[in-house]
């Protein structure tokens, strides 16, 4: 069985930088006094939510296209995502020349299903859930002959978001912990690869909903387990962690810590009223586990919570402001 260096090492992410570069932003880092002065640890966001299309993914899809063969482009790409994968992949082949095809579901975010739609991609609802896309999805790649491009279990692609954990390691070099919010755990793979490598003592510590703990309970056991997503946060809403995510994870030591959906609204109106950033609800999932005390910090030390999107439906982010 390969080990986790085997499917992601740091020369990988260096590589997936070299090639994405020039085509993606540079994110800021943004430190937070209330933040700090709360926990008593030096807090600062890295701003994802500031990337193309309004997320992290870009970095990923964009590594992955760029290995591609010319036969493979030419017979187009195919996912499936909840919205943020979605954008970027549209994004991404629609500058590359590739044909692409989406599988979202008939209760995904309207929003995000037209800001794909409006980069160029095709887009396929006929699904009524997320079990039944994810069906749907192996369906079309057999009927197809489309490469996938997996929004969070391919290590290309973990490697592209990898590139995350390189700025974070040079715009705060001593950093002590690091927050990633979870979804299938692609994000996270790739940036405890990074900072692991180059912060050898560093916490990794992955956030996820109580309602969408697939990675969590998939460190548990070792490997993936499928569970029902409820949360809020509807992009951290993965009915399972990747296989290659819960093994790169489980040998990097990733800390795993739940936060409810009444700390993601806290977090969520934190990061508007107080950052001043507008964020989706997962994006805000870091915030959440730090205001709510999930996750223990020595006096002092250096936080990077990653901030990882911001496309929230705005009736979505009314209805959260407005609840006290």
């Amino acid at each position: 069985m390969a080990t986790a260096a085997d499917l992601l090492s740091l020369d990988d992410v260096e590589r997936a930088r070299e090639r994405i570069a020039g085509r993606v932003h540079r994110t800021p880092m943004l430190s937070s006094r209330t933040l700090s002065e709360r926990v008593g640890a030096d807090v600062s966001f890295k701003a994802e939510l500031l990337q193309r299309t309004g997320s992290f993914k870009p970095r990923g899809v964009l590594n992955k296209l760029s290995t591609l063969s010319e036969d493979e482009k030419r017979r187009g790409v195919i996912s499936i995502s909840a919205g943020n994968h979605a954008q970027a992949l549209a994004y991404a082949a629609a500058v590359e020349g590739i044909d692409a095809l989406v599988v979202m579901w008939e209760t995904a975010s309207p929003m995000k299903i037209a800001a794909a739609r409006g980069y160029g991609a095709t887009i396929d609802t006929e699904a009524p859930d997320i079990p039944a896309a994810f069906e749907r999805l192996d369906a079309l790649v057999a009927e197809t002959g489309r490469t996938l491009v997996h929004p969070y279990d391919d290590p290309v692609v973990m490697a592209g978001q990898g590139t995350v954990g390189l700025e974070i390691v040079e715009d705060l070099p001593d950093v002590d912990v690091v927050l990633v919010q979870v979804g299938g755990g692609g994000l996270v793979s790739g940036i405890a690869t990074a900072v692991k490598a180059l912060r050898p003592d560093a916490r990794l510590v992955a956030i996820e909903p109580e309602l969408s703990a697939a990675l969590h309970e998939s460190l548990k056991v070792g490997e993936p387990v499928t569970v029902e997503p409820r949360s809020i946060a509807d992009g951290l809403n993965g009915p399972y962690a990747g296989d290659n995510c819960v093994r790169i994870c489980g040998a990097l030591g990733i800390e795993s810590v739940l936060v409810t959906e009444d700390d993601l609204k806290d977090g969520f109106r934190f990061m508007y009223g107080r950052m001043k950033l507008a964020c989706e609800v997962a994006g805000a999932a870091t915030a959440a586990a730090l205001l709510a005390g999930k996750v223990e910090l020595e006096p002092g030390s250096k936080v990077a919570a990653v901030v990882s999107g911001g496309n929230v439906a705005p009736q979505a982010a009314v209805a959260i402001l407005a609840e006290r």
